[in-house]
């Protein structure tokens, strides 16, 4: 198994993936991106994410994909510091348990070191215990005080009608 960075023809694969991850986490009518959209948004001329992959040989010279690490910057205001925010990890079933999740943190944080970052971090959800005893193990930590908000769909849309607003 190799990791490396996606390039634009892994958009199957990488859709492929996000759809298991979904699966798994019972979200799978959420799933609205495609492969344009990851094209758009991974490969374009201002990518909003980085993308690794796990692969191993599929025979024939061709990688398998067997799993997947989204990424995109970070800035802790109070640290001054600059980190990688990992969005979403995803070991294809097959490959669980082998240590793809672990080396893929570890590619993550190397590229994080290679670009001036000091800091990793990710959400899991509570119930996801194979995941939270990885990341635990390899020293993530959980902020006892921080709770993750998000705002989307037609609040979102309300917000930011209003932001559009000139201000007085």
């Amino acid at each position: 198994m190799t990791i490396r960075a996606a390039v634009e023809a892994d958009c199957p694969a990488m859709l492929a993936l996000i759809r298991e991850l979904a699966a798994f986490e019972g979200l799978l009518d959420r799933v609205s991106v495609d492969e344009a959209r990851l094209r758009r948004d991974g490969f374009g001329p201002q990518p909003r994410f980085h993308c690794l992959l796990a692969v191993q040989d599929g025979g024939a010279g061709r990688d398998e994909p067997v799993g997947l690490l989204l990424y995109f910057p970070i800035y802790s205001t109070f640290a001054g510091e600059a980190g990688l925010y990992v969005e979403d990890l995803v070991v294809h079933a097959g490959a669980r348990g082998r240590g793809v999740g672990r080396a893929l943190l570890a590619a993550c944080a190397a590229e994080a070191e290679r670009q001036g970052c000091s800091r990793l971090q990710l959400a899991v959800l509570d119930w996801n215990e194979p995941a939270r005893r990885l990341y635990e193990s390899l020293g993530f930590l959980q902020p006892a005080a921080w709770q993750a908000y998000g705002l989307v769909g037609g609040a979102f849309d309300a917000l930011a009608r209003e932001g559009r607003a000139p201000l007085s």
